[in-house]
């Protein structure tokens, strides 16, 4: 799976995404009551969470993907950094305007901003090396 430790760097951050996330959409989709404050009432909030779980469990196969083909890598650490960035930089908007978030999110906000920083970096150093 790593051909060299320049290839275990690069592909790092999407195996520590994949096994996060991938627990995380679950949840979202079946149990999003019991880890975090989110109590659906209608067939409709239910449908927002499973949709939810299907963009990280999509997202995730693409990363996969990028892990264990090399043609892959690139566009999983582009859509990787988007996802990080996006719900990172989203989640410190609501910290900004909402207030504080539970101990988890805030956690989740810190751990997606150096993911998709890592990510950045990366994709600098990936594409200095294919120049």
């Amino acid at each position: 799976m790593f051909k060299s430790r320049n290839d275990y760097i690069n592909k790092l951050h999407l195996i520590i995404s994949v096994v996060i996330v991938i627990p995380v959409g679950l949840v979202y989709g079946y149990f999003p009551d019991s880890y975090f404050e989110l109590f659906p009432n209608t067939i409709d909030e239910h449908n927002f969470y499973k949709a939810i779980m299907g963009l990280y469990l999509g997202f995730s196969v693409l990363w996969i993907l990028g892990v264990v083909n090399q043609e892959y890598l690139r566009l999983a650490l582009i859509t990787n950094i988007i996802f990080m960035l996006g719900l990172g930089f989203g989640r410190v908007i609501s910290i900004l305007t909402d207030g504080l978030p539970t101990f988890g999110y805030v956690f989740g906000t810190v751990a997606e901003l150096l993911l998709g920083f890592y990510g950045v970096w990366v994709l600098k150093r990936f594409n200095s090396s294919i120049e």
